[in-house]
């Protein structure tokens, strides 16, 4: 059988919204499934079918990788690519032909990373810098043997269907809470959601038609590149800066007319960056003058460890354009999922009309065991103690670097928020660096998750929050010895090069 032959014959469109490597994967299910290229056919390395097809090598990577989860094909190490047997041997199925059924799919090259990230293990021997989440030897759980024993207290219509905008005496106690922060609230401008990541999504969904240009940061969250990304988004990056580029801004705002502008400015993920109180001012100018939205993501500002920063976006507000984000998921328990939108209400109404489709309403549990948390001053009380904590782990973390790395790794130490954002010196690799440290049993973000286009970042995001001192300190002495050894230096083999390890 003439492989090549077969190949040439995929056709891709260049115009098409759907990307190559989906038109690519498309093409080869189809091939596949009609037996053109039966079970056990080796399919072409990565770079020769590139070079056929005339697209990048990552391109057909991710073609490979979407077939192989959908369970077309498998990679054998050091072998190749193949496809994979789909019947039982009888003529029949062996299973469910579920991917025939699947609507394709939106990937990103790094689609499953945010997912890899939420369910990597904190209890074994591995040192994760990698998952954004609290220290679950922080969670003070007493606080819900005390809502235990309120609950016989608690109307029985509390535990039945509630308001798509969420339980009213939480949006209550959060408004009331928000306000003594400096961010006027009634509760008719709050919505409640599982976690910030589906309150992202109901903006993305509400606000974002393919082809509609959005304005990000660089680098910025992971999560909201692929939310954009898979909702068709045109997605404009300002350049890379210690400071907001206005100039950059405005020259977007007058060229594309976007519907909004996403940025985290407090301890900015996953750089650390505080934007100043005067870039802060003159934005809420300039987006006035535009009428320029601006999706405000804040799940950091309470945690800082010197300073106060300055006051949100929401609070210097002047034309009711700022749409406030944030979540009780990095300065309480993550696992109550709940975080809350702060807007207009003609905001809030139509994101409630899009979360109904999705889960009806929020966890009731979880916003009682919220609303009793901020009307017992609770969450004060543990926020000085996470404070404390933290900043003695980043302390930790920025002295071990300094110790055992310092010809290796370039860092701003922050003023709050969980991460170290390190510079890597060449010739050592990050990709290379990731892959021989989760062998060793350690674990981080490469940088290149965190931009638009840029798979040759030089930067690395750890977090400072999962670990006490000492399993951080080991955690850099095992990236030290990596590092010292040159081993991180040898270029990514052919079969790894757009994996994440984590």
């Amino acid at each position: 059988m003439d492989i090549t032959k077969i190949l040439s014959g995929i056709r891709i469109d260049q115009q098409a919204t759907a990307p190559m490597y989906l038109q690519i994967a498309n093409s080869l299910a189809a091939k596949i499934k009609e037996c053109t290229l039966p079970a056990n056919t080796k399919l072409m390395p990565e770079r020769e079918l590139a070079n056929l097809l005339k697209v990048s090598r990552t391109t057909v990577i991710n073609a490979y990788r979407l077939l192989e989860e959908n369970g077309l094909v498998t990679t054998r190490v050091g072998s190749g690519t193949y496809i994979t047997e789909l019947s039982t041997g009888d003529g029949h199925t062996g299973s469910m032909p579920w991917e025939q059924l699947f609507s394709p799919p939106y990937k990103s090259p790094l689609a499953s990373l945010l997912r890899s990230l939420v369910s990597s293990p904190t209890a074994d021997d591995t040192i994760s810098f990698a998952a954004g989440m609290p220290d679950p030897q922080l969670y003070d759980l007493t606080i819900l043997e005390n809502l235990t024993n309120q609950c016989p207290d608690l109307p029985k219509e509390t535990f039945g269907h509630i308001s798509i905008e969420g339980y009213s005496p939480l949006r209550h106690s959060l408004a009331a809470w928000q306000t003594s922060l400096g961010i006027p609230t009634s509760p008719d401008n709050v919505l409640i959601v599982s976690g910030s990541q589906q309150g992202l999504y109901l903006l993305v969904k509400a606000l974002v038609e393919p082809r509609d240009y959005v304005i990000v940061e660089s680098p910025t969250y992971l999560g909201t590149i692929q939310l954009l990304e898979a909702a068709g988004a045109r997605i404009l990056g300002l350049p890379q800066s210690d400071s907001l580029d206005l100039a950059v801004l405005e020259d977007y705002l007058i060229r594309y007319r976007p519907k909004f502008f996403y940025t985290i400015p407090t301890f900015q993920n996953p750089a650390g960056r505080v934007m100043t109180l005067a870039q802060r001012q003159e934005l809420i100018r300039l987006a006035a003058r535009y009428r320029l939205a601006i999706v405000e993501d804040d799940p950091y500002s309470q945690l800082y460890y010197g300073q106060q920063p300055p006051p949100t976006l929401k609070s210097l507000d002047t034309y009711g354009g700022v749409i406030y984000l944030s979540t009780f998921s990095k300065i309480l328990f993550p696992g109550l999922r709940t975080g809350w939108i702060t807007a207009p209400p003609p905001v809030i109404n139509r994101l409630a009309q899009e979360k109904q489709y999705v889960d009806l309403h929020s966890n009731n549990l979880s916003q009682i065991i919220l609303h009793t948390c901020l009307q017992q001053d609770y969450l004060a009380q543990h926020l000085t103690l996470v404070r404390r904590e933290y900043r003695k782990r980043r302390d930790a973390l920025a002295g071990a670097i300094r110790q055992y790395c310092p010809a290796y790794l370039d860092f701003t130490l922050p003023a709050g928020g969980f991460y170290l954002w390190c510079k890597v010196h060449p010739p050592a690799s990050p990709a290379e660096l990731l892959r021989q440290a989760a062998a060793a049993g350690v674990t981080f973000v490469p940088g290149e998750a965190f931009y638009l286009n840029q798979p040759d970042s030089p930067y690395i995001r750890l977090c400072f929050v999962t670990h006490d001192e000492d399993r951080l300190t080991e955690g850099v002495r095992r990236l030290a010895k990596i590092l010292a050894s040159g081993a991180a230096n040898a270029p990514l083999a052919a079969d790894t090069s757009a994996r994440p390890l984590i």
